[in-house]
C-alpha cells in the first residue's frame, strides 16, 4: 500500500514548477485511487478469510479437511477399525448396542444388531475367517458372523466370558497387536457410580479362551496402539482417568513390563478439562489421541513427546480414531452424543490432508 509519506513527497517535487500545476493534480489523483484500491483489496481479502468454510482448519506446518460422513447418529461411536481387504471401515455403537460397516466406495453405512448384547464395545478382525469378527460383548469376547451388509449379526462362539464375579463391569477398547494378539480392557457399568473415582476395570491379553490379566485397578481401560514398524513389542496404552499416556515393554510371551508415563495431558499439573481416549498411531509412530469433552484430536510427537497438532473435531466428546482409505493418509473418528449433545455429536467423520499415512490394521490370529 501507498503511505501518506509518499503522496507528501510526490506533491513537494510536483510543486517546484508552476507550470507543472496540472501534473501535480493528476498525481494526486492518481494517489489517492491507489490508496482507495488497496484499502479496497485489503477489505475484500479480509472478508474472503472471513468466509472460508468452518472445517479448514490451519495446523502449523499443514492444513486439513474435517468431513462428515452418512451413517446412523451413534450414542456412544467406539473402536473404529480399517479392512483393507474390503476397504470398509468397521465401528461400534456402545450403547445402542450396534456394529457399523462404513463402505468407502459405496460412501455408505450399513447397521447390524447382535441378539443378547447390551453392550459391544470394540470390533476387531480375524484372519483367515472373512465376514468374522471378535467382539467385547458385555463382560465376555465373542465371535460372530456379519456379512457387512444385513441387519443382523450372528453368534459364532464364545471365546472368554469374565463370569458372574464380574457382572459389574464391561469391555470397552479392545486391539489387535503386530502378533495377531488380543488386548482388551474392562471399565465399571456406567449405571453404578462415578467411573473416575472407581478402579474396578482391568487389562487383559487373549489367550487361549483366557483373559490374562495384565494391569488391575483401571477405571476406563482405553486407547491402546504400538510403536511399529520400529519397534513392535513397544505398546502406548490409556486408562482415561490417569489423565496420560502409559507406555510399556512387551515379552515374547505378549506380556507386559516396565511401565512409564509417555505423555501427561494435565496443564501445569491440573485436569484440562478433558479426558484421553481411544488412539492410534501413525507410519512414524506418532500418537493421535481422541479426547473426551476436548473437540479434538492430539498429535503427540514420539521422539519428543512432544504436541505437534490439534485437529479440531465438531464434537466435542471424541472418542476414538483409525487411520484408512486406500492410500491409508486418511484418518477417521468416532465420537458420541451422549447427555443429549447437540449435532453433529455421534456422527462419524474423515479427516483429510494431514500429510501423513498410518499403518494397517492387525487380524486376530485364533
Amino acid at each position: 500500500m501507498l503511505s501518506t509519506t509518499v503522496i507528501k513527497k510526490i506533491t513537494r517535487s510536483s510543486s517546484s514548477s508552476s507550470s507543472s500545476l496540472h501534473s501535480l493534480r493528476c498525481v494526486q489523483l492518481i494517489a489517492i485511487s491507489v490508496l482507495l484500491y488497496c484499502s479496497a483489496l485489503g477489505s475484500l481479502t479480509q472478508a474472503q478469510e472471513l468466509h472460508q468454510p468452518l472445517n479448514k482448519m490451519a495446523s502449523s506446518d499443514n492444513s486439513y479437511q474435517v468431513v462428515q460422513l452418512p451413517g446412523p447418529r451413534t450414542k456412544l461411536g467406539e473402536g473404529p477399525v480399517w479392512d483393507i481387504e474390503t476397504q470398509s471401515l468397521y465401528y461400534v455403537d456402545i450403547n445402542t448396542p450396534a456394529i457399523h460397516c462404513y463402505d468407502y466406495a459405496e460412501n455408505r453405512t450399513y447397521s447390524a444388531k447382535l441378539e443378547g448384547a447390551n453392550s459391544i464395545s470394540f470390533i476387531v478382525l480375524v484372519a483367515g475367517q472373512p465376514e468374522h469378527f471378535v467382539v467385547g460383548e458385555n463382560n465376555r469376547v465373542t465371535l460372530i458372523r456379519w456379512d457387512g451388509r444385513s441387519e443382523e449379526s450372528h453368534h459364532v462362539r464364545v471365546l472368554a466370558d469374565l463370569g458372574s464375579s464380574q457382572s459389574h463391569v464391561r469391555f470397552n477398547d479392545g486391539k489387535v497387536d503386530p502378533s495377531g494378539r488380543l488386548y482388551a480392557g474392562t471399565m465399571q457399568l456406567e449405571t453404578l457410580g462415578d467411573l473416575f473415582a472407581q478402579k474396578e476395570g482391568q487389562f487383559f491379553r487373549y489367550a487361549n479362551g483366557t483373559m490374562l490379566v495384565q494391569k488391575k485397578n483401571v477405571s476406563i481401560s482405553n486407547g491402546l496402539t504400538w510403536d511399529e514398524p520400529e519397534n513392535p513389542l513397544r505398546m502406548y496404552y490409556i486408562d482415561s482417568a490417569a489423565l496420560d499416556v502409559k507406555a510399556f515393554d512387551v515379552d515374547t510371551n505378549g506380556d507386559l513390563k516396565n511401565e512409564t508415563v509417555f505423555y501427561d495431558l494435565r496443564v501445569n499439573g491440573s485436569n484440562p478439562g478433558y479426558v484421553p481416549d481411544g488412539m492410534t498411531s501413525d507410519a512414524d509412530g506418532n500418537l493421535y489421541i481422541a479426547t473426551w469433552g476436548g473437540s479434538k484430536v492430539m498429535k503427540v510427537d514420539k521422539s519428543t513427546r512432544q504436541l505437534l497438532q490439534e485437529i479440531k473435531i465438531p464434537a466435542q466428546q471424541v472418542t476414538s480414531v483409525a487411520f484408512g482409505g486406500p492410500q491409508m493418509d486418511e484418518l477417521f473418528v468416532t465420537t458420541s452424543s451422549n447427555g443429549d449433545k447437540p449435532a453433529p455429536a455421534g456422527e462419524l467423520f474423515k479427516v483429510t490432508g494431514l500429510g501423513v499415512k498410518g499403518k494397517p490394521m492387525h487380524k486376530m490370529i485364533l
